[in-house]
């Protein structure tokens, strides 16, 4: 429920009147003694999916949107032509539950600071992602996530979008895209400094760290996370749901890319920081892309009709571009999935005949066999198939001493790149497990 507070311009007072009664709304009036260009003040009370379309009515009745408008929670109302009111109101759907227009851009504007708070909370989430990252530490990854303030510029873009405000939409991508190159850039030389001070071990592999790895060469099935935030971070805004959580969610597909494409910055791989990066843009814009797509179902529209049309061009045009760049985008990542699955293909293969010879030499046993990619996992090189990508297959075998065999050794190798396009280099190690 909310309670209205309106003041009435002056020689407005007995249409605004009628219109509320026409509307079935309780109210009270009060005159407005401050020698401005108003005549009165109103106060009622209405469920908060009607505050919209009363503001609106009272606008076509001479109510400007610059009127000095007040809108507040109203924890109980006793009225009966409120429980009526309500009544006419309710829609058992998520309508029901939907604040206004002019309440959804109020709570935009909170949840968005001014720059320079956003810019240092940002960099600040970046820090610390990059710590959490290189400590392999998802706990001090999901910390980041809850101090990075990237919801309130997500959602104002697509909000600025469906009604027509393009100073509320230019902000938000103007806050997203600065924090974005500003977290990468904080992330490198967080991380450079880390590295050169040594406070992790010299020669470290960044891609063999699990909380890296999946980020430097994501995969295609991250995209529908960032769509999946988009889409909650608009429905939860409109209804009251606990925004916070799903803040957390946004910043989730965002920081730890960001914070991975600063490692690899810092570590000297692009190959790698281009992977996070592309994650990093493709999970921005499809946030903001879901959210847009949301606020149009729900309804949300500029408040004057012939706003409609702009909107609506604007709409267009701005799906139109996120859908074209998400889609080009989205083709390295369907790269990076397709590289992905032939290298899991020739691992599970290359298994499979390891353990078919080694079960012919009844001392051996299979420990383990992995298949070591080039550039520790980043994303691929178009140029190439996922066996030239192999670096090396590592089997290890255990068996009592003296199991070492060269035909052993020469027989994997055979057999492994019987199912490889190209040769790759095949390393086997011993380990003693038992007495002979």
């Amino acid at each position: 429920m909310r309670h209205i507070q309106v003041t009435i311009p002056t020689g407005k007072r007995r249409a605004v009147l009628e219109s509320l009664d026409e509307e079935g709304i309780d109210y009270v009036v009060t005159d407005e003694t401050s020698s401005r260009d108003y005549d009165a003040v109103v106060f009622f009370p209405v469920p908060t999916n009607a505050v919209e379309p009363v503001l609106d009515s009272l606008r076509d009745v001479g109510v400007e949107e610059e009127s000095y408008t007040v809108v507040v929670d109203a924890e109980t109302v006793a009225s009966r032509q409120f429980d009526e009111l309500q009544e006419e109101y309710a829609t058992e759907s998520v309508e029901e539950e939907q604040i206004s227009r002019q309440e959804l851009l109020t709570q935009a504007n909170e949840l968005t600071p001014t720059f320079s708070v956003f810019l240092a909370m940002t960099l600040i989430s970046a820090v610390v992602a990059t710590v959490g990252l290189l400590l392999d530490s998802p706990a001090v990854v999901v910390g980041s996530m809850v101090i990075a303030p990237l919801i309130g510029p997500a959602l104002s873009t697509s909000i600025g979008t469906v009604v027509n405000d393009r100073d509320v939409f230019a902000t938000g991508m103007r806050y997203q895209f600065i924090g974005v190159a500003g977290g990468i850039a904080a992330a490198a030389v967080v991380a450079w400094l880390i590295q050169s001070t040594l406070l992790v071990p010299p020669g470290i592999e960044i891609t063999e760290i699990d909380e890296v790895s999946e980020r430097i060469a994501p995969e295609l099935l991250l995209l529908p996370v960032a769509l999946g935030a988009g889409a909650a971070g608009v429905l939860s805004l409109a209804t009251g749901f606990s925004i916070a959580i799903v803040g957390v969610m946004i910043a989730a597909a965002l920081v730890p890319p960001m914070a991975a494409a600063g490692i690899a910055i810092a570590w000297g791989l692009p190959v790698a920081a281009l992977g996070s990066t592309v994650l990093v843009l493709v999970n921005l814009l499809s946030v903001n892309l879901a959210g847009l797509v949301t606020l149009r179902y729900l309804g949300y529209r500029p408040g004057s009709w012939f706003e409609i049309s702009a909107a609506q061009r604007q709409f267009v045009k701005q799906i139109a571009v996120f859908v074209a760049v998400i889609v080009l985008l989205s083709m390295f990542l369907a790269g990076v999935t397709f590289t992905s699955y032939q290298v899991s293909s020739f691992e599970e293969t290359a298994t499979q005949e390891a353990e078919a010879v080694l079960a012919e030499h009844d001392e051996a046993t299979l420990l383990e066999l992995t298949v070591e990619v080039r550039n520790g996992g980043a994303p691929f090189d178009a140029s190439l198939d996922a066996t030239e990508q192999i670096d090396v297959v590592v089997i290890e075998v255990g068996g009592p001493p003296g199991v070492y065999d060269e035909e052993l050794i020469s027989t994997l190798d055979t057999n492994i790149n019987g199912h490889a396009d190209e040769r790759v280099a095949v390393q086997v190690r011993f380990v003693t497990t038992g007495e002979g």
